[in-house]
């Protein structure tokens, strides 16, 4: 394991590096197994250096981050670990709870500041511009991913009226039969990721249509098959996934929408506002 190349240029790097750099390399070399899954916050406190001074030497190492360090920690460990592998090697023993609050949200902080500074403005118009032209909309989520397709599916259909998300994995065929070049599908999946997700994405873009992708890194399978990528950070201490990004990345995506054709959707708002009055929906 350790000669691959994250190890090799902690290695080859070692005399060019600062106190708190060396610290942090020892570290990571002599906890392989577990610091792989450590978030920023976590592997500075574990440490005893500055979140910063971690990220720093992320670049120091030529990555383009610290998420991408970590992937490639991770990618080090040749195998993939079990839901169960990840919460073992990341909760301490004593932890209390005020600290996992403070640790979380640090964490959901800065995913959401990674994935602004990686994300390219160029790329989420177009993904904008594929939303408003799409003939109908087809959102592919599983699992947990389902809670950001749902929030997507509820939001686009409210003011486009074209927008359906396959809940059921054996009904898919049957959904994207007459699937065409005009139509559009949002596949959303964050690792783990569910071997349907990747099929049907391969899937609808054999068939021509038009696909958009939000995933958590370059390397994840969903990406061969997106004509547009949208990478949201989720690292996060703990087995399940951090979806502060990606939910403020739906939540861009429905704003630009709705700014963009205003008078459409302004139009649509009032109708559904005299609607909801009739049927007496919202508490007052």
């Amino acid at each position: 394991m350790f000669e691959s190349e994250v190890y090799k240029r902690m290695i080859q790097n070692r005399d060019r590096m600062s106190k708190s750099h060396k610290k942090i390399a020892n570290y990571l070399i002599e906890n392989h197994e577990t610091a792989a899954f450590l978030t920023a916050s976590k592997l500075a406190k574990n440490v005893k250096v500055g979140e910063a001074t971690v990220i720093r030497f992320a670049f120091f190492l030529n990555y383009k981050g610290y998420p991408d360090l970590q992937r490639h920690l991770q990618e080090a460990l040749q195998r993939k670990m079990t839901s169960a592998e990840v919460l073992a090697r990341t909760t301490g023993e004593n932890e209390q709870t005020e600290d996992i609050i403070s640790e979380v949200l640090s964490d959901d902080i800065q995913n959401l500041k990674m994935t602004l500074n990686q994300i390219e403005p160029e790329i989420f118009e177009n993904a904008v511009q594929q939303i408003i032209e799409a003939k109908r909309i087809y959102i592919i989520a599983y699992r947990s991913a389902t809670s950001i397709g749902s929030f997507l599916e509820f939001y686009l259909d409210l003011v486009l009226q074209n927008t359906e998300m396959i809940r059921q994995a054996d009904g898919v065929s049957e959904h994207v039969l007459d699937i065409t070049e005009e139509d559009l599908v949002i596949g959303l999946g964050f690792s783990r990721y569910t071997k349907r997700t990747v099929e049907v994405l391969k899937f609808v873009k054999q068939q021509g249509a038009q696909t958009l992708v939000i995933t958590d890194h370059l390397m994840s399978p969903l990406v061969p098959y997106g004509d547009l990528k949208i990478v949201a950070s989720t690292e996060i201490n703990s087995f399940i996934d951090s979806f502060a990004a990606p939910m403020s990345i739906s939540s861009a995506l429905i704003t630009a929408l709705t700014r963009s054709q205003h008078k459409k959707v302004e139009k649509r708002l009032k109708e559904l506002e005299g609607l909801w009055e009739t049927f007496d929906v919202f508490y007052d």
